[in-house]
C-alpha cells in the first residue's frame, strides 16, 4: 500500500489555523522542557522553602553564638533553593539534545530566570514572618549570587552537581562570618550598611568618639546651641590642615644670615 495517488487532502477535512500552530509549538516545547527538567517538583520544593523560613523568623530559631550563628537558618535556606535552581540544568538526553536543540540555550536561560524569581517571591513572602537579617536587598543579593556559583558548578561539573558550588560557598560564608573578613568576594557576610558607615566616617575621628544622636535633645531651647550638634563641626574644623607659617620680617631674615 502507497501513498502515490494522493496529492490533496479529502473533501470533509478542515484544515488547522496556520496562526494557532506557532503557539501551540512553543507552548509544548516550553512545557516538554519543564518536564524533563523537574521544573514541576522544583517550584514546589521552593514553596516549600519559603514555608520553612517563615517558620524560622516567627518562631525565632536561633543558634547561641555570633553572626556565624545568627545568619545560619537564612542562608543555609537560600543556599537550598540556589541548590534546587542549579541540579535543574540537568537534563536527562545528553548529547543528542545539545547537537539538535537550536533553542536549548534560550530554554535554560528562561528557566534559570523564572525559577529564581520564584525562589525570591517565596523566600520574600516567608521573611514576613519576622526580621530577615539584612533584609530583602539582602536576601536578593545573596540568592542571585548563589544561584550563580550554581550554575557556574553546573556549568564545569555538569548539572547533576550543581549543588556543590553554593554549598562549598556555604561553608566559606559561615567560616568569613566566625573571622569578620574585610573581603568583598564574601558578600553574605557583609553587611549592606557597611560601606556606608565607613564612607560617612569623619576621616581625623575614631569610631568612639562620634556623637550620639540619643545623647542629643530632640528640640533645643531657643537661643540656646546644642554642643552635641556643634561637636562634628569643631572636629571637622579641628581637623583641616593648618596653612604654613609666614615668614619673618626682613630684618630678623638679615640678622638670621648675618649670625656665625
Amino acid at each position: 500500500m502507497t501513498a502515490a495517488g494522493v496529492q490533496s487532502s479529502p473533501s470533509g477535512a478542515v484544515p488547522a489555523p496556520a496562526a494557532a500552530w506557532p503557539a501551540v509549538a512553543w507552548l509544548r516545547l516550553a512545557w516538554l522542557y519543564a518536564i524533563s527538567r523537574r521544573i514541576p517538583a522544583a517550584l514546589g520544593l521552593l514553596a516549600a522553602l519559603g514555608c520553612l523560613l517563615w517558620a524560622a523568623l516567627y518562631w525565632r530559631w536561633n543558634i547561641a553564638g555570633g553572626p556565624a550563628a545568627q545568619h545560619f537558618f537564612s542562608l543555609a535556606i537560600e543556599t537550598g533553593a540556589a541548590a534546587i535552581i542549579a541540579v535543574t540544568t540537568y537534563g536527562p538526553f545528553g548529547e543528542p539534545e545539545r547537537a539538535t536543540g537550536r533553542w536549548l540555550p534560550w530554554l535554560r536561560l528562561a528557566a534559570a530566570l523564572a525559577l529564581t524569581a520564584a525562589a525570591f517571591g517565596a523566600l520574600a513572602a516567608g521573611a514576613t514572618g519576622g526580621t530577615l537579617p539584612g533584609g530583602t536587598l539582602a536576601l536578593l543579593r545573596d540568592l542571585a549570587g548563589l544561584t550563580g556559583t550554581g550554575l557556574l558548578a553546573a556549568a564545569v561539573l555538569g548539572g547533576a552537581f550543581g549543588w556543590a558550588g553554593p554549598m562549598a560557598y556555604l561553608l566559606i560564608t559561615e567560616t568569613a562570618l566566625s573571622g569578620n573578613p574585610a573581603t568583598p568576594w564574601v558578600w553574605p557576610a557583609r553587611p549592606r550598611t557597611t560601606s556606608a558607615r565607613r564612607c560617612a566616617r569623619p576621616p581625623c575621628s575614631p569610631p568612639g568618639s562620634w556623637p550620639s544622636r540619643s545623647s542629643a535633645p530632640a528640640t533645643p531651647a531657643a537661643g540656646k546651641r546644642n554642643p552635641a550638634a556643634a561637636a562634628p563641626l569643631l572636629r571637622r574644623t579641628a581637623c583641616r590642615a593648618r596653612p604654613p607659617a609666614a615668614p619673618g620680617p626682613p630684618h630678623q631674615a638679615g640678622q638670621a644670615r648675618a649670625a656665625p
